[in-house]
């Protein structure tokens, strides 16, 4: 019997009673004290004895054998799927893993274009999968590889060298892709002028961090040469914006329930505002699952180690692509007290310099160009950064330089139900914020208009309005931007509109000029131009991308200082240069669109275009016959 545990049948009894159990009317018997006493020590003995299976204590504890016997299958099957948890686990993900292969590779073999959707979602999921493994294999060796150039000397040859090849690529690029195009040295020299303007202005010129400007200008002119220029950015880029606008279509699902068919196809308030609505839900659905903090936090370290710039501003720029100037200090909200001025300058421009998710998805169903409001988004987020530290540097010590221990916060919401309906609450508010704003301020606008008009009157000045001084004043500065004359003074009044009043009135506007000129209409009707050349329609969009408006000084202002109130003083010394610096970022990527945007497409035949009729009039038709006549009379003299 040694080592081998008792069965439960087999009956130990107690020393002075074999009849001993344990039953309830051992009290009642007349026991003396040390019979007692000795009966538990008895009891304990049995209960702790090594020799006796868990099985019987357990059926000692249930207090009987059928009890035990009862529940022994249960038991044991319980036991069984605890012991084997992560086994089961495994082995369901493997089969789920290995069904959607078989779905993923019938639909791509049945029809690739049609699956590229998935496919590309696939890739971005497995990428994120293996990076974590990637970089634990390949981590230590990398950190190796790289222990030479921690070096000083070695370190600053290196930047020498890499400044110098920077300059001469510069150099030779506006050379011979300016030799065609002459018009796109303008774009250049207005970037410098803006860069030139912003320094003049510095708060600190002698601590400006040359290397943060250079290379958030650097990282901004590649980004957009991948979009623009490169065939596979842009086809990449117009099929995300395709994407987008097919996935935001599906709001007219629940609009048109709500409010029915024609309302929402007549009516601007019930067609737009609910994209905002479901926008709203789908990001806080992915800040729920993590994917935002996970994009944000690639983002930041990527602008970290590049530009140098701390841990804190650069998490609330990075996640100024995605969400809201009063959404993104919620990021780094417990830094924000230790911040010092030039961060929280930082993170002001990140606010004023960008869109949020959810108001791109609004410009966008105006009929905005996608592609375009996408790319600008992301090129603004290393612009703001340099651009910030070129308008206020960091003459403190910073208590942020490092990013451990800077985490992004999780989504409270306990299942993604929740974070579904939250997300759809919260942007009902900034939905009736946008409206408020529009009816606002478009009677404003109506109201001075009026005042203007009457006042020029007076004077014998016909049609004087905002919009017409606005073209006046701000003609010089879009010029400089790379807009042709003949579209200077539209684009000069766009430009006006967004940064007095509201970046939504002026998309509206652009999304007017759009649809006159894919519609046919004449390009100048008595006198008047009606629409704008698709170049300066791009560099339009890129211009009005961001918050930099005179409204948003009170948002921001009110955003920051109901989270850190104590330092409202602070916030209310750099919000005036933030908003200067954040417009400037704009107009800065629209000059870079203006250096890299190039007519895409085969021209048309205009030759067969004589012998053949059209019952409808487009854009195509109306510039390639606009074309051969402008010819026709330069061959006749």
């Amino acid at each position: 019997m040694a080592g081998k545990p008792l069965c439960p049948t087999q009956a130990v009894p107690p020393p002075s009673q074999l009849s001993f159990s344990f039953s309830p009317s051992l009290r009642s018997q007349r026991e003396s004290i040390p019979q007692v006493e000795e009966n538990r020590r008895w009891r304990k003995q049995v209960e702790e004895s090594p020799l006796l299976c868990p099985q019987w204590r357990l059926a000692q504890r249930t207090r009987g054998w059928s009890s035990w016997r009862s529940q022994w299958p249960f038991t044991k099957a319980t036991s069984f799927c605890k012991t084997h948890t992560r086994l089961f686990k495994k082995i369901l993900l493997g089969l789920l893993c290995l069904a959607y292969a078989a779905y993923f590779l019938a639909a791509c073999i049945l029809n690739f274009q049609r699956a590229l959707a998935l496919f590309v979602i696939t890739c971005l999921v497995i990428f994120a999968l293996v990076l974590p493994f990637l970089k634990k294999l390949l981590g230590k060796k990398l950190t190796r590889c790289l222990k030479p150039f921690e070096n000083s000397r070695l370190r600053l040859w290196m930047k020498w060298v890499f400044a110098g090849v920077s300059l001469v690529v510069l150099i030779l690029w506006l050379a011979l892709d300016t030799a065609q195009r002459p018009e796109q040295l303008i774009s250049f020299a207005g970037i410098c002028m803006f860069i030139l303007i912003l320094f003049a202005c510095s708060k600190h010129h002698s601590a400006v961090s040359w290397r943060a400007v250079f290379w958030g200008l650097g990282l901004q002119f590649v980004f957009g040469v991948l979009v623009i220029r490169t065939d596979l950015g842009y086809n990449a880029f117009k099929w995300l914006g395709e994407q987008v606008q097919i996935f935001l279509n599906y709001t007219v699902a629940g609009s048109s329930f709500v409010f029915g068919d024609m309302l929402v196809k007549d009516v601007f308030a019930f067609q737009t505002l609910p994209i905002i609505i479901f926008f709203g839900c789908v990001m806080s659905i992915l800040y729920y699952l993590g994917l935002v903090q996970w994009v944000v936090q690639k983002v930041a370290w990527f602008l970290q180690i590049t530009m140098g710039t701390t841990a804190t501003e650069t998490l609330a720029v990075a996640g100024n692509i995605f969400v809201g100037m009063t959404e993104a200090p919620l990021l780094i909200r417990p830094y924000l007290a230790d911040m010092t001025l030039s961060e929280i300058h930082a993170v002001m421009t990140g606010g004023f310099a960008t869109i949020s998710g959810t108001v791109l998805g609004a410009f966008i169903s105006f009929g905005v160009d996608a592609s375009s409001l996408i790319s600008a988004s992301v090129m603004a987020a290393p612009c703001a950064l340099a651009l910030s530290k070129l308008a206020y540097p960091e003459v403190e010590e910073s208590k942020f330089k490092s990013e451990e221990g800077v985490k992004l916060p999780c989504g409270k919401e306990r299942n993604v139900l929740e974070a579904a309906s939250n997300g759809a609450t919260d942007a009902i508010g900034l939905a009736a914020n946008v409206a408020a704003n529009l009816v606002a301020f478009l009677a404003v606008l109506a109201f001075i208009n009026a005042a203007l008009s009457w006042l020029g009157e007076l004077v014998d000045i016909q049609g004087l309005t905002f919009q017409v001084i606005c073209s006046y004043i701000l003609r010089p500065m879009v010029f400089m931007m790379g807009v042709e004359w003949t579209d200077c003074p539209m684009v000069a009044e766009l430009v006006g509109i967004k940064f007095f009043t509201n970046e939504f009135v002026a998309y509206q506007q652009l999304s007017q000029y759009k649809n006159k000129r894919l519609s046919g209409v004449e390009e100048w009707i008595e006198g008047e131009k009606q629409w704008i050349s698709v170049r300066a329609e791009i560099i339009t969009t890129f211009s009005l991308c961001g918050f930099a408006n005179l409204s948003s000084i009170g948002i921001t202002l009110g955003g920051l200082t109901s989270i850190v109130p104590h330092r409202k003083s602070d916030l209310s010394k750099v919000v005036v240069r933030a908003l200067f610096t954040g417009a400037c970022v704009s107009l800065i990527s629209a000059c870079v669109a203006g250096i890299l945007y190039v007519p895409r497409g085969a021209e048309a035949d205009c030759v067969s275009f004589l012998n053949t009729s059209f019952t409808n009039r487009t854009y195509e038709t109306y510039m390639c016959c606009r074309g051969l006549f402008q010819r026709g009379t330069q061959s006749q003299g």
